[in-house]
């Protein structure tokens, strides 16, 4: 099903105030999927800390604290984010990998939850924290899963985590500086459909999990998969939920106290809120296709090109769908940037409403890992950011303007 607007606002309309390549995000969106990670897990107590690489923009982090939901950071710069947004620092995990420990050490001073992901990095906290600061540890349970190998985090050759098989080297080390670990944190990966991936990770951390006295969490990392298209194949959030919230429950009673469950999604909570506009340049009618030639490229919505992704893409200008036809829709960078993935990875047309120059041509689950993985790339500025929030569209971030590709260039004497 395609949707035209947002919250009543026509994506023509927003198209036309505040012009294209345009992203545009859903607030209601947003809270909705909150409501579901929520009530999937009920009868625990579950935490959410919203993965921000998917998403930084201040406006998307406000309402993630409005509406409880914790954050999870990557380096010192969403960190200092998310104390911008209004995070204190006991709210914020700081979750790297292969980091300086001067990273690690700004976090902590900054009162973040630290999550220890190598062995080295584990000795140096030790030896500078002892047990005066509560740390996680981020076990790589060697367990494969998620809809792409880029995206896969925990199976044996992942650069994520400590391998399960040197639980020996962590708990000496634990052992020597006398440490404080607080919880025991793992990620499967991206796009993960069910429950088996999720219970087989959870299965290993939790039978860890008796090795250390002092846990407060088991923080199974996201991946839930989210609907890219009508039919797709998502995570039974209701599945996952029952059969993980059992498992947590009965090791909680076995361990002898409550802990929290924390989940860290990121794609799950924005990607279907994003929309990303842009304008038909042109409608070149080749003798094998006939190719959109739009506004934006790779430098603006790179996953097609970098996963493989699928976007679903429909003319939000002509909603008469009696009127089909096969388009290859492309970008004007000079690659080969094509929008239009099939569900199998592979540049394919799509099948939309007949297209002319100057149609606004939108393309959907743009709300995660899109414009924070924007680019500079050809010299072309970065678009705007909308929120629609309460029905009324709101700018969040402005276009970039030929300043900003200059703003840090140191022009010398030749």
């Amino acid at each position: 099903m395609h949707y035209y607007d947002i919250q009543g606002v026509k994506l023509t309309a927003l198209a036309n105030q505040f012009g294209t390549p345009l992203y545009v995000y859903d607030a209601n969106k947003i809270i909705e999927k909150i409501a579901i990670l929520r009530d999937s897990f009920k009868e625990v107590n579950i935490k959410i800390k919203y993965a921000c690489k998917a998403n930084t923009n201040l406006s998307i982090l406000k309402l993630m604290r409005k509406h409880g939901v914790e954050i999870d950071v990557v380096s010192p710069q969403e960190l200092q984010l998310a104390l911008m947004a209004g995070y204190e620092g006991s709210q914020i995990t700081f979750t790297p990998s292969g980091v300086s420990f001067d990273e690690i050490e700004l976090a902590a001073e900054a009162g973040a939850r630290i999550n220890l992901d190598n062995l080295d990095v584990l000795e140096q906290f030790g030896q500078k924290y002892g047990n005066t600061k509560g740390a996680l540890i981020r076990i790589k349970p060697h367990v494969f899963g998620g809809g792409n190998e880029k995206i896969m985090t925990a199976h044996p050759e992942s650069k994520f985590g400590i391998s399960i098989h040197q639980k020996d080297q962590i708990l000496d080390i634990v052992k020597k500086y006398d440490m404080k670990i607080i919880g025991l944190h793992q990620h499967t990966g991206s796009d993960v459909k069910n429950a088996d991936a999720f219970t087989q990770a959870a299965s290993a951390i939790l039978e860890m999990a008796f090795d250390f006295k002092d846990l407060e969490i088991i923080d199974l990392g996201g991946g839930f998969k989210v609907a890219y298209k009508d039919g797709d194949i998502v995570t039974d959030m209701a599945e996952v939920g029952q059969v993980l919230s059992d498992a947590f429950l009965k090791f909680s009673a076995e361990y002898g106290r409550p802990l929290q469950l924390w989940f860290e999604p990121g794609k799950f909570l924005v990607s279907e809120a994003g929309t990303f506009l842009t304008t038909t340049n042109a409608v070149k009618v080749d003798p094998i296709k006939t190719f959109v030639c739009v506004n934006s490229g790779l430098n603006h919505l790179g996953r097609p090109m970098m996963y493989g992704a699928y976007h679903d893409i429909f003319n939000a200008s002509n909603e008469n769908t009696q009127e089909l036809e096969d388009y290859r829709v492309v970008g004007y960078i000079c690659e080969t940037d094509t929008f239009s993935w099939s569900s199998e990875g592979k540049q394919s047309e799509r099948t939309m409403s007949k297209v002319s120059k100057g149609d606004i041509i939108a393309m959907k689950n743009a709300g995660a890992y899109c414009y924070s993985m924007a680019s500079q790339y050809n010299s072309r500025v970065r678009p705007a950011e909308v929120l629609v929030y309460e029905g009324e569209a709101k700018l969040i971030r402005k276009r970039e303007t030929f300043d900003d590709i200059l703003r840090n260039t140191i022009e010398i004497d030749l």
